[in-house]
């Protein structure tokens, strides 16, 4: 095995889900579909690195500044759904259940691992959620500790902004991460979202 694909390998490792063995049998794939699969891999690769960027305004990621959720005059201004990060917003979207606005954190708020409130940009969130159209912001976070700290934390941020504060409800079970539950269960869940303040003891 040559050392360029011994690179390849390590490199396909540190994607989410493939440990080494998964990542030689999918660099051996690769490699001997070098026309089908690994020419137009490499062609895609490029595309993303040169287009996609991070939005602005939500934190999405997308090929156009602001994303095409941001810039969507058809989508419900007055709801703001917050995300821990671009997956969750995905899985939300696949199932529909949001028609307003998102904002993604990339996080949640970890002592242990030195993630505070500036890291997350909670205070781009409080000004987001400041403004007049916005009535509501949905806490989509996941039911993990982590999640659920952050969004205690994040309740306490938005008290003086005027707007309902709510959580995903019916379905989300405890430890679960949004990305990994399916439309109807993530649809289920913010459509008996309920105020969070009724969880504050």
């Amino acid at each position: 095995m040559g050392e360029e694909i011994e690179h390849l390998i390590r490199l396909l490792s540190k994607v989410p889900g493939l440990g080494p063995r998964s990542a030689r049998r999918a660099a051996l794939h690769l490699v001997c579909r070098k026309d089908a699969l690994l020419v137009p891999l490499v062609k895609s690769l490029h595309e993303v690195l040169e287009k996609v960027s991070v939005c602005p305004q939500c934190g999405n990621i997308d090929s156009v500044s602001p994303c095409g959720i941001c810039s969507n005059r058809g989508r419900d201004a007055a709801v703001l759904c917050v995300v821990e990060s671009v997956g969750d917003l995905w899985a939300l979207e696949r199932a529909g259940a949001v028609s307003g606005r998102y904002h993604v954190l990339g996080g949640t708020l970890s002592a242990f691992h030195g993630v505070g409130p500036e890291e997350l940009g909670i205070s781009r969130l409080h000004r987001r959620a400041a403004v007049d159209e916005v009535r509501e912001v949905i806490l989509a976070m996941n039911a993990t500790m982590e999640g659920q700290a952050t969004a205690h934390y994040i309740t306490e941020v938005l008290g003086d902004c005027g707007v309902s504060v709510s959580r995903l409800a019916h379905g989300v079970p405890v430890g679960g991460e949004l990305d990994y539950l399916d439309e109807g269960t993530l649809s289920a869940a913010v459509r008996s979202r309920r105020p969070f303040s009724e969880d504050v003891t």
